[in-house]
């Protein structure tokens, strides 16, 4: 088995996250998967995973093409305010910090 390229990787980790907000609306998922994505990643891998999406087809998940898109959308994120940016460290409900 060959080992994954960068992009691959981004890839499989956007899926990961889409994974995650599958069981909310599709709004709620798109708006979830763009703000964890902008909050956490730093500003390389987006743009590498924004450029990678349509060499890799159906191997990325629809909402996360639609995240990465469509960015922001009008619904609000699902994950709850306190706990969904590093920016707020300690603010949340989180014990790991």
């Amino acid at each position: 088995m060959s080992a994954l390229t960068s992009d691959e990787k981004l890839v499989r980790m956007a899926n990961q996250i889409a994974t995650f907000f599958r069981s909310y609306s599709d709004e709620e998922a798109v708006s979830g998967i763009h703000k964890h994505v902008v909050a956490f990643w730093t500003p390389k891998m987006v743009a590498s995973l924004r450029a990678c999406l349509p060499a890799m087809g159906e191997r990325v998940d629809p909402l996360v093409v639609r995240a990465m898109r469509e960015g922001k959308t009008e619904a609000e994120s699902p994950v709850r305010p306190a706990t969904r940016s590093p920016h707020t460290l300690g603010e949340g409900a989180s014990d790991a910090g």
